[in-house]
C-alpha cells in the first residue's frame, strides 16, 4: 500500500485574476506533488479558492452583480490558469460550496458550545485587502503592516476566538516539531513577534458586511474568513465536526501547507489553534515561501506592474514559464521576474543547453548509427565517460535532498549542470571526428548511448518541472522507461531500439525583437491634451515663496452635514493643529485618509464653506477624478515644502 501525502496550496482570493507572482505558488506545489508521485506516494493535492469577504462584497457592488456571480467568475478565471500552467491538483475546493459552509457554520457552534468562541465589541484597526485586524502596536501611521495600505477603523458586535488558551500548547508543539515552521527564520519571526509577545484573542465573526457564511445561532453575524477559509483544508476531504469522511481518515493531517510567507501567521498561529480546539492532529509542516517580485517592487495592480501567467505562455511557452518560476525562486530571499531575464534564462537553459543537447544527440543517433541506440561497451569505458556517469549519480542524490527540504530551485540547478556536463562531454569526445574512423565505431557508440541515457536521466528529473518538455523527450527518445527508479542506476535506456521523430524544443528568441513586441503591445501612456486652464499667468520664483505649504498629518476626518462634496478634515502640523474643509468626499472615505500625510497650503486667508470655518487647502489633482497628494510617511509634519 502506497504511504500518502496531502499537500496543499492557499486558496486564492477571489477577487482578481491572479498575478504571475499568485500562480507561482501553484507551480511549486506542482511540482512537488509530481515528484512524491515519482517517488511512489499516494498524493492528494488540494487548491481552491477564498470566495467570501467584504472586499469580494465590495467589489461585486462595484461591478453591479451579486458576490455570488461575481466570485464564479473570478473563481472560473483562476481554475483555468491552473490548468493552463497544467497543474495536477486532486481536488478544486470553492468556499461557497454547499458541503464547505455547513460544515464551517458547525465548526464555528461546536468552537461556541465548548466555550472557545465568546461575544464582545470590536474596536480598532482593520484592513479590507487583507481581510485582517490588526492591534494599536502594528497599525504604524495608519497602514497595514502586511500590505502596507490604509487600515479602517472598526468598531461592530463580533464574536472572538480564545487563542490565549492554547499559546503554552502551540508554543510546546512548535519546540518539539522543530521542521513545523520553515525557513527556520519565519519560525523565529512567529515566535518572537506572536507567541512571545503575549498573543492577543482573534476576532471571528463580522456584522459590517453579509457575504460570508452566517454564524447558526445568530445569523446577523457571518463567520470571519479565517476560521472560513483555513477549515478548507480539512473539509475538502469531508471532516464534519459530528462526522470524519474516508479522505479525511487517509490524508489528514497534511504533510505540508504550501503558503506565501505573508499569510504565516494564520497558518501557523490560528489554524494550528483551531484545530487543538477541535481536537484533531495538526499539519506536519507549513513552507512559507518567498515572494515573485517584478525586478525589486512587489507585484500589484496599483504598482502598475502585474504580469499575467497566461500572457507570458502565449510568449513562452507553459513549460518555459514553470521553469523559470521555479528556477529563479530562491529558498528562502525574494525572486525576481522581467521580460529581460526570462528571455536570457530561456536562451541560455532551454534553447542552448537542453534543446540544442537533445536535437544534435538525436541528429547523431540518426546519422551514425540509422536512429538505432547503440550497446555501451564498458570494457572500453574511459575516465570522460566515467566521469558523465558519475555526475548522473551525483545529480539523482542531490535533487532528491533538494526536493526533500523544499530548495526547488537548487533541485532545478542541479539537473541543468548535468546538461551542461553532457553538453562537454560532446566537446571532450568530438564524436563527429569518432564517426570518421570506422576503428572507433564501439567507442563512438558509447559516446552517443552516454549522451542518450543522460538525456534520459535529465528529461525523469526534469518530470516535475517540465512535464510536458519531458513527455517530448521520451519520445524522441523512444523510450518508455521514465520511472525514477530507472535513474538510480546508469544504464537503463534499453539498446537496439529506435530514437523516435524529433522537433525543436525550443526556439531561439531574438531579445531585442521581442522586447520591442512587447514594449508594442503594452497600454501606451496617453499624452494628454493642454487643458483649457493650462493658460496661466506665469508667476516669479518671489511669488511661488510668499506660498507656505507644509506637512500636516490627518487625524480626524467627517463629512460635512448637508455638504456632499465636502469633508471636514482635523490636521496635526506639529506646531499647531487646525481644521481645513476640502471636496474630497466623493472620492475618499473619512477612515482612509487618517493617518496620512499630505501638503497643505499654511498661510491661506480662512474662509466658511456650508457653515464650516477652513484655515487652509489639501494639496489634490484633477476634477473628474481627484487624487490628494500624499507625502512620504517619514515627512516631518510642519517641514516646509519648496
Amino acid at each position: 500500500m502506497k504511504e500518502k501525502y496531502y499537500i496543499t496550496t492557499a486558496i486564492a482570493y477571489a477577487s482578481r485574476k491572479p498575478h504571475i507572482g499568485n500562480t507561482y505558488e501553484i507551480i511549486l506545489t506542482d511540482a512537488i506533488a509530481r515528484r512524491k508521485r515519482q517517488e511512489g506516494y499516494d498524493v492528494f493535492f488540494l487548491t481552491g479558492t477564498d470566495e467570501h469577504g467584504q472586499k469580494i462584497e465590495e467589489y461585486a457592488k462595484e461591478a453591479g452583480i451579486e458576490p455570488k456571480a461575481y466570485v464564479d467568475n473570478v473563481a472560473s478565471c483562476i481554475r483555468s490558469i491552473w490548468d493552463l500552467m497544467n497543474t495536477s491538483y486532486s481536488k478544486f475546493i470553492r468556499t461557497t460550496d454547499d458541503y464547505h459552509e455547513k460544515a464551517v457554520a458547525r465548526i464555528f457552534e461546536r468552537l461556541y458550545k465548548q466555550g472557545d468562541i465568546y461575544k464582545t465589541e470590536y474596536e480598532g484597526w482593520y484592513c479590507v485587502p487583507c481581510e485582517s485586524f490588526v492591534t494599536e502596536t502594528q497599525a504604524v501611521n495608519g497602514v497595514c503592516p502586511d500590505c502596507g495600505r490604509p487600515l479602517r477603523r472598526a468598531k461592530e458586535e463580533a464574536y472572538n476566538f480564545k487563542m490565549s488558551k492554547y499559546a503554552d500548547r502551540l508554543m510546546k508543539y512548535i519546540e518539539d516539531n522543530p521542521d513545523f515552521i520553515f525557513p527556520e527564520a519565519r519560525k523565529k519571526e512567529m515566535v518572537n513577534n506572536f507567541l512571545k509577545a503575549g498573543l492577543q484573542d482573534l476576532c471571528v465573526s463580522r456584522t459590517s458586511f453579509k457575504w460570508g457564511i452566517p454564524v447558526s445561532f445568530d445569523p446577523k453575524h457571518v463567520i470571519y474568513v479565517w476560521i472560513d477559509a483555513l477549515s478548507n483544508y480539512i473539509t475538502a476531504l469531508g471532516y464534519d465536526v459530528d462526522e470524519k469522511g474516508e479522505l479525511y481518515k487517509k490524508y489528514w493531517p497534511a504533510d505540508v501547507h504550501i503558503i506565501g510567507k505573508d499569510i504565516l501567521r494564520f497558518h501557523t498561529i490560528y489554524w494550528p489553534i483551531i484545530l487543538m480546539a477541535l481536537g484533531e492532529p495538526l499539519p506536519k509542516k507549513v513552507f512559507g515561501h518567498p515572494w515573485l517580485l517584478n525586478g525589486t517592487d512587489k507585484i500589484s495592480k496599483s504598482k502598475g506592474n502585474v504580469i499575467y501567467a497566461d500572457d507570458l505562455v502565449k510568449l513562452f511557452g507553459v513549460d518555459a514559464v514553470r521553469h523559470y518560476c521555479l528556477a529563479e525562486m530562491p529558498f528562502a530571499a525574494d525572486g525576481s521576474i522581467s521580460y529581460e531575464n526570462l528571455i536570457a534564462r530561456y536562451n541560455a537553459d532551454l534553447a542552448n543547453n537542453l534543446g540544442n543537447l537533445v536535437n544534435r544527440t538525436v541528429a547523431m543517433t540518426k546519422k551514425y548509427f540509422d536512429g538505432v541506440i547503440p550497446a555501451y561497451d564498458k570494457s572500453i569505458e574511459n575516465d570522460t565517460d566515467r566521469d558523465l556517469i558519475a555526475k548522473c549519480g551525483e545529480t539523482y542524490t542531490k535533487v532528491q535532498e533538494f526536493f526533500d527540504t523544499f530548495h526547488i530551485a537548487d533541485a532545478s540547478d542541479e539537473v541543468f549542470g548535468l546538461l551542461r556536463r553532457a553538453n562537454k562531454y560532446i566537446d571532450e569526445t568530438t564524436p563527429w571526428v569518432l564517426a570518421k574512423d570506422e576503428s572507433q565505431k564501439g567507442r563512438l557508440g558509447n559516446v552517443l548511448y552516454a549522451l542518450l541515457e543522460t538525456i534520459r536521466i535529465g528529461a525523469v528529473l526534469l518530470f516535475p518541472f517540465m512535464p510536458q518538455t519531458s513527455e517530448k523527450v521520451f519520445s524522441f527518445l523512444g523510450t518508455d522507461v521514465t520511472s525514477l527508479e530507472s535513474v538510480k542506476n546508469f544504464g537503463g535506456l534499453v539498446s537496439g531500439n529506435k530514437v523516435g521523430e524529433t522537433e525543436v524544443l525550443f526556439d531561439r528568441i531574438d531579445p531585442e525583437k521581442m522586447l520591442a513586441e512587447i514594449a508594442e503591445s503594452m497600454p501606451k501612456e496617453k499624452t494628454a491634451a493642454k487643458p483649457d486652464d493650462a493658460n496661466v499667468n506665469e508667476i516669479t520664483i518671489d511669488d511661488f515663496k510668499n506660498v507656505e505649504l507644509r506637512c500636516a498629518e490627518i487625524i480626524a476626518c467627517e463629512p460635512v452635514p448637508k455638504a456632499k462634496k465636502l469633508l471636514k478634515i482635523q490636521l496635526d502640523l506639529g506646531y499647531e493643529k487646525r481644521q481645513v474643509v476640502s471636496g474630497i468626499a466623493k472620492f475618499y472615505k473619512p477612515d482612509e485618509l487618517i493617518g496620512k500625510k499630505v501638503a497643505v497650503v499654511a498661510n491661506l486667508k480662512p474662509a466658511v464653506l456650508c457653515g464650516v470655518e477652513s484655515n487652509g487647502m489639501i494639496l489634490a489633482s484633477g476634477e473628474d477624478t481627484v487624487r490628494v497628494v500624499f507625502l512620504d510617511k517619514d515627512t516631518p509634519l510642519g517641514e516646509r515644502i519648496r
